[in-house]
């Protein structure tokens, strides 16, 4: 190479008589590690930041990129090439922009806490800190062959002491904030977290009432602590949790599956009653839903988070219930369908099961309703019982039958006065809603298949079409049969009916209107090793003190096991004991937090993992700030909202409002979890001033997956695929495959050791280079769709770079053959057409459209007696993103003494991109008869001409005379010959 002065050449370092000067692996490999050394050690893809240590200081650029990965968890497996899509993708993206003079960061760190590394100091007693970092060494090591494009200053993993430091931060930042939901924010709406002490001073001044309207000054100290503690956003509860034996820990709800087990593991899930740390997500339920239309997501994605976030609007509604002192409330979304409600149905935990069932059945029970007890309350007993022993997704198992018994009370229906018979039955959840629901079986599927199997009565308020065949009704109609003395709904829309109801309900005072929600408050403690500690401690009488920052980070103690006390995957009958409970004298802490030397203990919990990934984006913004998660400045330029711009291509470029990253890439695998839980970290920083962005990702994309065919034999054994020989079509069409021999069968899925599938970045880099591999994946199909891996295709890719390096470089001496002389005009409308298709198309992120205008122009050029230096030059800038070390080389050899990475991407000459004549397709009838070619500019009237003279034209008419001619100008003129 020859970049710089001390440069050393390919000639120097490979001798012609040894290997030539073909663009072999060997060479490829040669000079991506010399490039890749060079880039590390110029800093070339150093970002500057506005302030701090990684600022220059000179004016930062104006026009800015900010990229990001998904953090990536150091697995132990390694990376196999269906990892790195996502990855050369990015790294494309960045280096373009970086061509199109913005100031790109990108920058990788691992997200380092889990429960893998755990799980094999469990098994073998090595450290997890030892089992990440050998990781995360050799993770760093398959990336680094990749050439991306990295600024390396900005690298970190989630279990370094300084992260672990400010994400303890972050979370007291939590802990000492409320939800203030009548407080104004910049953008006029109403609702943000305000730090606990404005609450307590505004308590104390006696303009903001306390809960039971005593005065502040009334309260005691406990009192008042736990007045703020019932408002903080960090919150310790006392509820059920997802318990999972096997792997030591409770699980969030999102980390169980529909099959009530762990999505680690496949463990199986039981519930305890444990005091448990718990974020209060939901007080930013609303805002996580709305801003969904402010920020550039996958439909896909941002439905999915809606889904998940389960806002419904419709009535809280009061029915009486005969000799109990309150009413039994229901939230519905049809308070419409309130006079066609028949029964209801109480979760099996509901209070009202407690002390409010009657010693006998009500004269003219059903006997189908009793469960076949002799009294209401051993048929409740009973129930519940069944009830307790399944897990939530056993419960609501859509596909099982739906079981209840009476409970021998009736409720009072408010719209009408019916007495409506009270069941309860284990579909319906006391974590959802209110845990009761009033049941309209003529408008709902598992209301109409209960009242089937209990003989309940089915009353329709909304009226089905015509040619409706019975059952359940869920769509639109008008209502019916939905009116008493005071109201009539009948004839209604739903949105009308809704409306009126609702009103008439509050002006009764037996309902009102209201909105739910799916999503339940994020449980964020974990009976594991391997986590954050949290920053706080407790004193003798339990209540929680929060350490001051300047006894931040707080470390893991060494431990002298890491398993859980229980360790048996299926004890239902076994609870969380955390390994942390094992060294004491890390447990029970002597501390003056203000008011002398007290003895306090620690939490043995640990965060979950889903803490460092939440809020990581800011810190590679900043990540040797040793006074803040970030510096203002730096978060401002890189995240912060922009308005309106007009770029200068004339187009306009629409407001940032929200701000965010760029650009951020991953799988949508992370749609709702991760995505969720950044997005609401993100807001409370944002509320409590230290950032001035509400979302953390503006852009969002999700790479598709690289898959694999496996093998396996006849007995279902896999057999290595790279041994697999293809034989012809068998009965079926089916292309045949043998290994060894005998008939094996291909299926098509993820890479697996255990598929004997797998194919790793190291295997391509040392046959092909880093190069084609990188044109190889992003050549495959769009970003965002799946494709199968197919080994024996990479060679095109290859034949593509060497042909580009065979056009620069003479194979036989090294020397350069681009030649100065003029390109033909061919050559150059070619090269101006290709400029400007593949700066349309990497813009889009459609990298594999991109890499085929290159292939066209590289063949083109190929074909030449000469290269012309004007032609290949603009393709090899073209090439740097997608292969930048085979770029960079042949740029030195073009004489450049500098990296191309800050180049200008080629720009294309207009007046060489407008068509001088172009060809017109010539129709009668609809058939195409001729093809003209005729100046770009012809007018319809002379175009019109021309087809109607033209030999094809007159002999496909024949006698025929013309109707009528359509001409499209200057492409398509159709001719209507008359019948």
């Amino acid at each position: 190479m020859s970049t710089h002065d001390d440069a050393t050449t390919t000639e120097e370092r490979v001798p012609a008589e040894e290997t030539g000067y073909r663009y072999t692996a060997a060479l490829a490999n040669e000079i991506e590690r010399a490039w890749q050394d060079r880039w590390e050690e110029r800093g070339t893809f150093w970002a500057d930041n506005p302030t701090g240590d990684l600022a220059t200081g000179a004016p930062v650029p104006t026009e800015k990129f900010y990229l990001l990965d998904m953090f990536p968890y150091p697995s132990g497996k390694g990376l196999h090439v269906g990892h790195p899509l996502g990855y050369i993708a990015t790294d494309v993206v960045g280096r373009y922009q970086r061509m199109k003079g913005k100031n790109v960061l990108h920058a990788l760190g691992y997200d380092a806490f889990g429960l893998p590394a755990e799980q094999y100091a469990v098994q073998t007693g090595q450290h997890p800190r030892i089992t990440t970092e050998e990781n995360i060494a050799n993770m760093r090591s398959q990336l680094r062959r990749l050439g991306l494009a990295h600024d390396s200053r900005r690298t970190f993993a989630t279990t370094d002491p300084e992260f672990v430091k400010w994400t303890q931060w972050i979370f007291l930042q939590i802990f000492n904030s409320f939800y203030d939901a009548d407080a104004e924010r910049p953008d006029g709406g109403l609702g943000r977290a305000r730090p606990i002490a404005e609450l307590e001073a505004e308590l104390a001044a006696g303009t903001r009432p306390t809960p039971d309207g005593r005065a502040w000054a009334e309260l005691s100290a406990d009192e008042r602590r736990q007045v703020l503690d019932d408002q903080r956003l960090a919150y310790i509860s006392e509820a059920p949790v997802n318990w999972c034996p096997g792997l030591g820990t409770v699980l969030a709800n999102e980390e169980v599956t529909s099959e009530g087990r762990s999505e680690r593991g496949n463990f199986p899930v039981f519930k305890r009653n444990l005091r448990q740390w718990m974020l209060r997500i939901t007080a930013y339920a609303d805002r996580l839903v709305d801003d969904l239309d402010t920020i550039d997501w996958p439909e896909k994605v941002r439905s999915m988070q809606r889904n998940w976030i389960g806002r419904s609007t419709g009535a809280h509604v009061d029915f009486a219930v005969a000799g109990a002192t309150e009413p039994l409330t229901v939230f519905t979304t049809r308070p419409d369908t309130l006079f066609g409600a028949t029964f209801m149905v109480v979760s099996p935990e509901h209070p009202l099961l407690a002390d409010g069932v009657p010693a006998a059945w009500p004269e003219g029970t059903k006997a189908a309703w009793t469960g076949g007890a002799a009294a209401p309350a051993e048929a409740v007993r009973a129930y519940q019982a069944a009830a307790a022993a399944k897990t939530d997704a056993e419960r609501q198992d859509e596909g099982r039958t739906k079981t209840g018994v009476f409970t021998g009370l009736f409720a009072t229906n408010p719209v009408n006065g019916g007495a409506v018979p009270v069941f309860t039955a284990d579909y319906v959840l006391m974590g959802y809603g209110t845990g009761a629901i009033m049941a309209v079986p003529a408008e709902d599927e598992r209301d109409y298949e209960f009242a089937q199997v209990y003989d309940l009565p089915v009353i329709r308020t909304v009226q089905p079409p015509e040619g409706f065949e019975g059952g359940a009704f869920t769509g639109e109609g008008p209502t019916i049969n939905s009116a008493n003395e005071e109201i009539s709904l009948d004839g209604m829309g739903m949105d009308e009916a809704k409306a009126t109801i609702t009103a008439w309900l509050e002006r009764k005072g037996v309902g009102r209107g209201a909105t739910t929600y799916r999503l339940r408050d994020w449980l964020f403690s974990r009976q594991r090793y391997w986590g954050e500690p949290f920053p706080v401690v407790y004193d003798e009488q339990g209540r929680v003190h929060a350490l001051p920052a300047s006894m931040l980070p707080v470390d893991l103690p060494e431990v002298p096991d890491y398993s859980p006390r229980t360790f048996d995957a299926d004890d239902a009958e076994s609870s969380p004991e955390p390994p942390l409970g094992r060294v004491p004298e890390w447990v029970e802490v002597q501390l003056d937090l203000g008011d002398g030397v007290k003895t306090y203990h620690r939490d043995t919990n640990t965060m979950p993992n889903w803490a460092g990934s939440s809020w990581y984006e800011l810190r590679y913004l900043d990540p040797h700030n040793d006074a803040a998660p970030v510096d203002p400045a730096n978060e401002r330029y890189w995240m912060g909202p922009r308005p309106a711009t007009t770029l200068p291509d004339g187009t306009a470029a629409p407001a940032n409002v929200s701000g965010g990253a760029d650009l951020y890439v991953g799988g949508v695998e992370h749609a709702v979890l991760h995505l969720l839980y950044a997005r609401f970290w993100h807001k409370v920083l944002h509320d409590l001033g230290y950032i001035s962005s509400s979302e953390p990702f503006h852009k969002l994309f999700n790479q598709g997956y690289i898959q694999a065919y496996a093998f396996a034999d006849a007995r279902g054994q896999y057999v290595p695929a790279e041994e697999v020989v293809e034989g012809p079509a068998g009965a079926d069409g089916e292309p045949t495959y043998t290994w060894q021999g005998q008939e094996v069968f291909r299926e098509y899925g993820k890479m697996g050791k255990s598929l004997k599938n797998i194919v790793t970045p190291d295997d391509m880099y040392a046959t092909y280079g880093a190069d084609t591999f990188r044109v190889y994946e992003m050549s495959m199909g769009p970003l965002d769709v799946s494709r199968p891996w197919d080994t024996r295709a990479v060679v095109g890719s290859q034949r593509f770079l060497q042909r580009l390096w065979r056009n620069v470089v003479d194979e036989h001496t090294g020397e350069t053959t681009a030649v100065d002389a003029p390109a033909d005009l061919e050559t150059r409308k070619l090269v101006a057409r290709t400029v400007a298709e593949v700066e349309t198309e990497m813009s889009a992120m459609r990298v594999n459209t991109a890499i085929a205008r290159m292939i066209v122009l590289n063949n083109h050029l190929t074909a030449l007696a000469q290269v012309p230096r004007e032609a290949v030059e603009p393709l090899v800038l073209m090439v740097a993103p997608v292969a930048p070390h085979i770029a960079e080389e042949l740029w030195s050899r073009l004489g450049h003494r500098e990296s191309l990475a800050k180049e200008p991407f080629p720009t294309a000459d207009p007046a060489l991109l407008v068509e001088d004549t172009v060809t017109c397709v010539v129709q009668v009838a609809g058939k195409v008869r001729d093809r003209l070619e005729v100046p770009a500019s012809i007018g319809e009237d002379d175009l019109k001409a021309l087809a109607l003279g033209s030999a094809a034209v007159k002999r496909s008419l024949g006698d025929k005379a013309v109707r009528t001619v359509i001409v499209r100008a200057p492409k398509l003129v159709n001719i209507v010959p008359a019948k």
